[in-house]
Formats: structure tokens, C-alpha cells, sequence
């Protein structure tokens, strides 16, 4: 059975196809691709059908990771499919809770960030309307919380198994 994840930011053009890359990669390291799906999408629909943001493209490119998206808005109807949705900081996380329909559901939300046991904030900032330093600093956390989150994937599969 696939385990399908999926991260949320505002406009699913900056921080959330970041991570959703980053994420990727790792899966993809630790020989999990056929079983972990990696999606990402936005809280709304601002940038509904764009490519993610030139600065994202080149960060990731920067550090060898791998893009290929299209922004696109978080459904409450994903819910049924999806086993984890990662909010990238607190107004995500409620704004995904107030869409979950049922309470289960909402509990399939978490910040990226809690993955991160040296994590003092929970928040990605949203590094669109900085320079580059900002997507560099976005990456590092992204990166920060991917291993910790790849464990608690893992784990979950392995509680799967009969």
C-alpha cells in the first residue's frame, strides 16, 4: 500500500515544492519510491497552474535536486487518500485543520518543522518576497526536518506491514 504525503504552503510556489523535492530525494535514497508518494500544494489558489518560483528552480538546481511541478490548491477531499499533509507553519496548519471533515483528518496535519528535533520555531518563513538568502535558508530547514520526517514514514510503513 503507498503512503502518500503531501505539503502544504500559501501558494505552492516556494516552500512546499521545495520540500516536496527535497522529500522526494530522500525517499528515493533510502529506496522507498514505490511506496511513498510526495505531493505538495497551496492553501489557495494565487498561483494556481505556474511553475514554482524562479528562486526555488535555482536553489534546488543549486544543491541537485530535481523539480518538476505545477502549483496547484489543497482539496479537503485529498483527505481520503492522503496519510500525512505537512503544513509549512502555524496559519497552514490551521487553515488545513479547518478543512479537514473529520477529526481524524485533521490529524493527519503537522508542521514540517516537528520533524526537526533542533528546531526552536516550527514556521518556514515564506521567503517570497526576500532575496535569495531567504530560499537558501527555507532549503536549510526543509533539509533539517526531511530525515526526521523520512524515520516517522518509515516507521508508519513498517507498523503497516502484517
Amino acid at each position: 500500500m503507498t503512503y502518500r504525503v503531501c505539503f502544504v504552503c500559501t501558494g505552492n510556489i516556494c516552500r512546499s515544492p521545495m520540500a516536496e523535492s527535497v522529500f522526494r530525494a530522500r525517499v528515493e535514497e533510502a529506496g522507498l519510491d514505490g511506496l511513498v508518494e510526495v505531493d505538495s500544494a497551496a492553501t489557495g489558489d494565487w498561483h494556481e497552474g505556474e511553475d514554482a518560483d524562479p528562486r526555488t528552480r535555482s536553489v534546488l538546481d543549486q544543491h541537485g535536486y530535481a523539480l518538476d511541478h505545477t502549483a496547484r490548491t489543497f482539496r479537503p477531499s485529498w483527505f481520503a487518500r492522503l496519510d500525512l499533509v505537512l503544513a509549512l507553519d502555524a496559519g497552514h496548519l490551521k487553515t488545513l485543520r479547518r478543512l479537514a471533515p473529520t477529526a481524524q483528518d485533521a490529524g493527519k496535519v503537522r508542521l514540517l518543522r516537528s520533524y526537526d528535533p533542533a528546531a526552536d520555531d516550527l514556521d518556514v518563513p515564506d521567503p517570497y518576497y526576500g532575496g535569495r538568502d531567504g530560499f537558501e535558508e527555507c532549503l536549510r530547514m526543509v533539509e533539517a526536518a526531511a530525515d526526521g520526517l523520512l524515520a516517522a514514514v518509515r516507521e508508519d510503513l513498517e507498523g503497516r506491514q502484517p
